[in-house]
């Protein structure tokens, strides 16, 4: 079976979405075939599209989304306002499929790791059940070193141990951004402690790629 890399994250709106775009790029110049999912959301379905373009369309909106509810809401709470279940069993079985075609399936989450995907699960539960590889998305600010290391300890043992954490620099760094990574290294192994400097949005895709400590950071997460 194919590798799973699970993006999960400290809360919504932390980068998750920039991060699954820029390694599905990444892989793809390398010749490797990816799928990137985000199988549960809610709120419309801008992220979703984000993947489909860094996959260049190659999959459909349906096949990275499935599981689509318009309430900003916790999927689970959109999802009953419109009478709909998502049942793990079937989050996985789809991400299983996908496991088949490609090389590499990267899974995003909705919100953080343990916000409800549906009645009887959230991601912690999905990264269990695919054993997957968890990347922890967060932004590098003041607060972020407890949501980090709650995160952490909210992951099974092996899925821990696994785990890699990706720090999303903001566009202006304060004393705090400057030294979360720091502190961060000191506390947990170093080497699963990642960086992504701040891209300007009108970057495009390639230039973003072709920024040096982008390139650094996406091929320690896929180490």
């Amino acid at each position: 079976m194919q590798p799973v890399f699970f993006i999960t994250g400290t809360d919504t709106g932390v980068g998750k979405t920039v991060l699954g775009a820029l390694l599905t790029q990444y892989l793809r110049r390398r010749g490797i075939k990816v799928a990137a999912l985000k199988p549960v959301c809610s709120g419309g379905r801008a992220d979703a599209r984000i993947l489909q373009s860094a996959l260049a369309n190659r999959l459909t909106l349906d096949e990275i989304n499935p599981w689509h509810f318009q309430a900003p809401l916790a999927p689970l709470l959109a999802a009953r306002r419109e009478g709909r279940r998502v049942r793990r069993a079937e989050v996985r079985a789809h991400i299983r499929k996908m496991q088949y075609r490609f090389d590499v399936v990267l899974v995003e989450g909705a919100g953080g790791l343990l916000s409800p995907l549906g009645e009887d699960f959230n991601s912690r539960d999905l990264i269990a059940a695919l054993h997957a590889k968890p990347i922890i998305v967060a932004q590098s600010r003041l607060g972020v070193l407890n949501q980090l290391l709650l995160t952490l300890e909210a992951l099974p043992g092996r899925s821990r141990k696994a785990a890699k954490i990706v720090l999303m620099s903001p566009p202006k760094p304060d004393l705090a951004s400057a030294s979360n990574a720091r502190l961060l290294r000191e506390l947990l192994p170093p080497d699963k402690i990642l960086t992504v400097p701040w891209m300007q949005k009108r970057l495009s895709p390639t230039e973003r790629l072709a920024i040096p400590a982008v390139q650094r950071a996406l091929a320690k997460i896929m180490d």
